[in-house]
């Protein structure tokens, strides 16, 4: 795993049981940990743990949405390829995200 990445565990293991009553053990997790840190940008793309990462103001963002940030920031020259993979897998995504991403990525 590249340095720049670091595992950790939420503090708060009662914050997290409690988001785990409706929310799956990563986005329960997830979201508790953001809500220990200062500056947290939340990658999630379930529906429910983004409702609720919204609701605690956590600042959120998908898959798609980091692929936009890569092309903005010049990580990489085109999203289309990726957003083609994305759409071979199991990965559900609503048939106007591909077109509204590569217009937000300027392509």
């Amino acid at each position: 795993m590249p340095n720049f990445i670091s595992i950790e565990d939420p503090v708060n293991e009662k914050y997290q049981s409690i988001l785990e009553t409706f929310l799956d053990k990563g986005e329960a997790s997830s979201i508790a940990l953001c809500i220990e840190k200062e500056k947290c940008l939340l990658i999630i793309d379930e529906l429910k743990g983004r409702r609720e990462a919204e609701q605690l103001k956590i600042d959120i963002t998908g898959t798609i949405g980091v692929l936009i940030l890569a092309k903005q920031f010049g990580y990489i020259d085109s999203i289309r390829g990726d957003l083609q993979e994305l759409q071979k897998t199991n990965f559900r995504i609503s048939d106007s995200i591909p077109e509204y991403a590569i217009k937000q990525a300027k392509e």
